[in-house]
């Protein structure tokens, strides 16, 4: 039997991925499990399984090529079984595209969900989110062939609202080419303004998209449109703290792990998240509840030559600093070598940015949404401080605070900044509590 592989969603909302590096080649024989191709989806790269094992007998889509989640990838022949798409093909199979008569695509993502891991995914700012229930429903009774289901996407049609001609009312290739709209859209979405030239050619480069700042583009829309930002500017004097980095920062590097301010930061974020639950919590308007997380995983924000992508340090109140300060090494350097993973990327609660480490001062976060809640760090600078009723030199360290106003009020975020800048001028606190 032939049985072609779609693209499955390996993430909440993922829509499309772009083919990096085939790992199979036509006529190779493959087991169920093994890798077929390496993909970049959303911020990470990621191998996709095979769910049959068979032999590859096409494969759709070239490096370098954009694939819409439920667009074939590979066609699998299976030996010792017998199906309709095996007794009904009588001429050779056509190149291109995806034939009527192949088996349903959800099988192929059901099986792929279950050696990649259904939750294995979740993109850094989309977090928490699901598609409603209804949506759920209604795409799980719709059957349809993998071409009809291509040719719906091609023509922006939902496949939803066709009729289905063929057997069990499932929607061919013929429904899609006669399907007529029985009413207007009901929803009308605003395009932005097509790009217009106003000078020569030459004066112009164009370069494609990458996936990362698609995903960038389109979480930190969300966020904007889905929470209230309010933001706190403010500054703590840290000559303590790097008084004891200065200390133990050789110690530190004998064990090939690089102490950084981040860490305390983490550190003092975490004991402040323990005192002050609104900021490790998620609000939940179709269930009108809240949702607080007694778990503190902490995302950090990482700056790479191919776009920002936010991995997780997990269980971080669990942590010392020595083991927060290696956590933040190795994602960090994961990140740069693009080997983060799916399990690296979910999950977070709180998120820190540190915009310090190549310059800024103050700035305003956006809010990975559904946090309820980001900490930016700002580069210390020198300033005069009073200390004991006489201006010294002091080190000083911005920060911005930005919460979605549904969950934190004024007066909530502020005692929360003030608890990390507490921790931060006397460090001694982070041990003592």
């Amino acid at each position: 039997m032939r049985y072609i592989f779609n693209f499955p969603d390996i993430g909440e909302g993922l829509e499309e991925g772009t083919i990096l590096q085939w790992h199979v080649v036509k006529g190779q024989a493959v087991k169920a499990g093994q890798a077929l191709v390496n993909m970049e989806t959303d911020k990470i790269v990621t191998d996709i399984p095979s769910p049959k094992t068979g032999t590859i007998i096409e494969i759709f889509g070239s490096v370098g090529e954009t694939i819409k989640v439920g667009s074939p990838l590979v066609e699998i022949e299976i030996e010792g079984v017998l199906g309709v798409a095996a007794v009904a093909e009588t001429k050779e199979p056509d190149k291109t595209e995806p034939k009527e008569g192949d088996e349903e695509e959800g099988a192929g993502v059901v099986g792929t969900m279950e050696l990649a891991g259904k939750n294995a995914y979740l993109a850094a700012s989309n977090e928490g989110s699901s598609k409603p229930k209804t949506e759920e429903k209604s795409i799980s009774k719709v059957l349809a062939t993998p071409l009809a289901r291509a040719m719906a996407k091609d023509l922006n049609i939902d496949i939803n609202t066709v009729k289905g001609t063929g057997p069990s009312s499932r929607v061919t290739k013929e429904d899609i080419e006669n399907y007529q709209p029985t009413k207007p859209t009901a929803e009308v979405k605003q395009k932005a303004e097509p790009f217009t030239p106003t000078q020569p050619a030459e004066a112009y480069t164009y370069e494609p998209l990458s996936q990362i700042r698609k995903a960038i583009a389109k979480n930190m829309l969300n966020s904007k449109q889905s929470t209230a930002h309010m933001t706190l500017f403010d500054e703590v004097e840290i000559t303590d703290l790097m008084r004891i980095r200065d200390k133990f920062k050789l110690k530190y590097a004998q064990k090939d792990i690089k102490l950084t301010y981040l860490s305390f930061v983490v550190k003092a974020t975490v004991h402040a998240l323990k005192k002050h639950r609104q900021l490790n919590s998620q609000i939940d308007m179709e269930n009108d509840r809240m949702i607080f997380k007694n778990y503190y995983n902490i995302a950090i924000a990482i700056d790479t030559p191919e776009g920002l992508v936010v991995p997780v340090i997990k269980n971080a109140d669990q942590l010392s600093i020595m083991q927060i300060a290696n956590e933040i090494m190795l994602l960090s350097e994961k990140a740069r070598d693009r080997k983060l993973t799916m399990d690296d990327m979910k999950d977070g609660t709180f998120t820190l940015t540190n915009y310090g480490s190549i310059g800024g001062i103050f700035a305003t976060p956006v809010i990975n949404y559904p946090q309820a809640g980001i900490l930016g760090i700002g580069r210390i600078v020198k300033k005069p401080v009073i200390s004991n009723d006489q201006v010294v030199t002091g080190n000083v360290l911005p920060l911005s605070l930005s919460v979605d106003h549904r969950i934190v009020d004024g007066g909530e975020a502020s005692r929360f900044i003030n608890s990390i800048m507490a921790y931060l001028s006397d460090p001694m606190l982070l041990l003592m509590e």
